[in-house]
């Protein structure tokens, strides 16, 4: 594999973490598109208090590219402080990656401090420059079964009882505005050689970048490689009961232009591979490569290792083809 292959990878959360990890086994440029609407916990206390993108997806990207001998520093940025004083709960790094936009006032440039300090190779890079608000359209969450019901907020659909059908999102700061896209982030996806969507919280991380107008259609036009990653299980709430051709769906009804070259899944994960080949060929126009890259012993969380040599696979196949 070619070391100045230019990786991008989108998400948020532990399954952008499993992505770069695998990532950085690969290439040294590694470009992280992060989303921005978390609204609970350290994030959505200091996004409310100043307005700022909730740091702690960000803090997560940055921390998972950290390179060799920057351990202590990763730590650091994940110490959260104990106690029940105004710091408590807060993460060293989400204070720090807040603190430097507020100084900067530039969340890119605060970022690359930040990638500096940790030795990083690749960047991180928020997917839109202001905070964003989620909003879905959930089914079953009153008595009356296919009554529906609007849920606003990214934490409130990710624990919603009911059945997500569509998401929207919408800018936090200038309401009744689409969201806008890092223009950063938008030039990253049209000069990457592989972009890699998934795996992680389908409606709150994975499908978000495809609601942010201009990195859609970069997403949707770049001639980067294209790469989706499935969920190893359903995640409660959000996508209770999903089977794996069921999040195939969903993301093509939000995206019906997205085409993707592989969708990569775990092969204990998929219980009817065919259902499963059918459903990517047909909506995404997919290949579908099942392999075994969960973690030994955690069902639920992608091995990097494993996962890194899956997308070595994959980008084999799709490129000799």
């Amino acid at each position: 594999m070619s070391a100045d292959l230019k990786a991008v990878a989108l998400g948020g959360g532990h399954g952008l973490q499993a992505t770069l990890g695998a990532l950085r086994r690969i290439t040294p440029d590694v470009t992280a598109v992060v989303t921005v609407a978390d609204d609970g916990g350290s994030s959505g206390r200091l996004r409310r208090d100043f307005g700022l993108l909730p740091p702690g997806d960000l803090r997560k990207a940055l921390t998972a590219l950290a390179g060799d001998g920057a351990d202590d520093w990763a730590g650091v940025l994940e110490h959260r402080f104990g106690g029940t004083g105004a710091l408590a709960g807060h993460a060293v790094g989400n204070l720090l990656i807040a603190g430097l936009i507020e100084v900067l006032d530039d969340p890119v440039l605060a970022l690359a401090k930040v990638a500096e300090l940790l030795g990083l190779t690749g960047r991180v890079l928020p997917m839109s420059l202001e905070p964003l608000d989620i909003e879905a359209d959930v089914e079953g969450v009153d008595e009356d079964p296919t009554a529906m019901r609007r849920i606003r907020g990214q934490v409130a659909v990710a624990s919603t009882p009911g059945r997500v059908r569509r998401i929207r999102l919408h800018s936090a700061t200038r309401p009744g505005e689409p969201p806008s896209a890092c223009p950063e982030a938008v030039q990253a996806v049209r000069d990457a050689d592989v972009v890699l969507l998934g795996p992680g919280s389908w409606f709150t991380s994975v499908l978000p970048h495809l609601l942010v107008p201009e990195l859609h259609e970069a997403l949707v036009t770049t001639s980067a490689t294209r790469l989706l990653v499935l969920n190893l299980v359903p995640q409660p709430g959000e996508t209770t009961g999903f089977s794996p051709e069921r999040h195939l769906d969903v993301l093509c009804e939000h995206a019906p232009r997205l085409r993707v070259d592989a969708v990569i899944a775990d092969a204990d994960a998929v219980a009817t591979p065919d259902r499963l080949r059918k459903r990517a060929a047909g909506g995404l126009g997919a290949t579908t490569r099942l392999d075994v890259v969960a973690a030994p012993g955690a069902g639920w969380r992608h091995d990097p290792e494993s996962l890194a040599k899956s997308f070595r696979a994959a980008l084999a196949e799709v490129r000799g083809a």
